[in-house]
Order: C-alpha cells, then sequence, then structure tokens
C-alpha cells in the first residue's frame, strides 16, 4: 500500500512510503478490537480496596455484659458491626483487573487498529522537527493540514523534544513513541500521524 508523505502543515512532503500490507492491510474485526481495549482499560484499574470485616478489627473480644439481666440487647464483643469501629457487615472484597490476553490477540488488535487507520484517517510525514518549536506556530500548521479535532502523533525511537515541547499545551493533540502505540489511543483519535520512522519501527516490531 502506498501512500504519500506529507508535511505537518498537510502539503506535499518528499515523495511516498510504502506501508507493509502485513501491518496495515489486515481486515479489521470489531471482536479482536473489543478484547485488546477492554483488556487494556482492565489492567490500568487498581485494585478494589477491601473493607474490614468483623474477624478483621481490632477490637476485644470480650463479652460486654451478662446474656440476661441487663436490660440491653445481647452482644458477644465490640467487633459487632452496630458499634463505631467494629468490622463492616457485608463489605466490599478484595478485587483485581488483571484481565490476561493471549500475545498474539494483542498483536493482531495492534495491526488491525493501524489497518483501520490505513483505510481512514492515517497520515505520514517526513518527521516532526520544527523550524521553530512554538506552540502557537505549531496551531497554525494544524490548522492548515485539517486533520480533525483529535490527533494522535507517533514517532521512532523516541518523540523529537521541539515538537513534544510545542504540542504540549495544544488541546486534543497526542503524541507517543512507536513503542507506546497502543490499541485503544489509536481508535479514540480522528488521525493517526506517522513519522516515516515510526512505520519503520512499526513494521520492525511485527516482523521481528
Amino acid at each position: 500500500m502506498k501512500v504519500k508523505v506529507l508535511k505537518i502543515d498537510g502539503s506535499a512532503g518528499k515523495g511516498d512510503i510504502e506501508l507493509n500490507d502485513a501491518v496495515f492491510g489486515v481486515e479489521p474485526r470489531a471482536d479482536i478490537l473489543h478484547r485488546v481495549v477492554t483488556w487494556q482499560l482492565e489492567n490500568r484499574r487498581g485494585i478494589a480496596r477491601a473493607t474490614r470485616e468483623r474477624s478483621e478489627v481490632a477490637r476485644t473480644g470480650k463479652k460486654l455484659g451478662n446474656q440476661k439481666g441487663g436490660g440491653t440487647a445481647r452482644h458477644g464483643d465490640r467487633a459487632a458491626p452496630i458499634f463505631i469501629g467494629g468490622g463492616k457487615a457485608h463489605g466490599a472484597r478484595r478485587r483485581e483487573f488483571d484481565v490476561s490476553l493471549n500475545k498474539k490477540v494483542r498483536a493482531l488488535g495492534l495491526k488491525m487498529a493501524l489497518s483501520a487507520k490505513a483505510k481512514a484517517g492515517l497520515v505520514v510525514v517526513d518527521n516532526l522537527e520544527l523550524t521553530d518549536a512554538k506552540t502557537k506556530l505549531l496551531v497554525g500548521q494544524l490548522a492548515k493540514a485539517s486533520w480533525g479535532k483529535k490527533v494522535l502523533v507517533i514517532d521512532g525511537e523516541s518523540v523529537d523534544a521541539g515538537f513534544a515541547r510545542a504540542a504540549g499545551n495544544i488541546v486534543g493533540l497526542n503524541v507517543l513513541p512507536a513503542v507506546g502505540a497502543n490499541v485503544y489511543d489509536i481508535l479514540k483519535h480522528d488521525t493517526l500521524v506517522l513519522t516515516r520512522a515510526a512505520v519503520e519501527k512499526l513494521e520492525a516490531r511485527f516482523n521481528g
């Protein structure tokens, strides 16, 4: 699959780039993408903390008084749920959200996400170097390009420092190195922008 290389302002760049069909030409499947996105979001969650029950609170186990004759309710110890500091009745249990997913399914999901953007919403640029790393100038260039409100830019080994600095305060523009490419971030943005270095890294990631 051939794609024209553009500049950051949307104008024509230097030549074309050939995208590997094994990475950018896979037919997307909603069920695979759903599984990978669910796996990602579940693994972002922390552990749900449990409440302490009657056997876990630090209270005395001594019986409060006589079983009968006191004129009050019968209690075994201070750990009862009705007392302040007592154990929680029917409290929350510890939950861990460490969902497992096969590596092959994860890799397939990323290929499908890239392929979905390759059909509509993929832009390849030569590099992210800016003559002047200013946010105002970058906003102007992106306005000319008309890539939409939510744009994800993926660079190669590391993101160009000047571009990252200029893009830091722009709402809707997110930047990642190639190693951080993931299904959820790719799908939730309108446009995916890859540098030549990012394309090489992503293709090498699967061919390796």
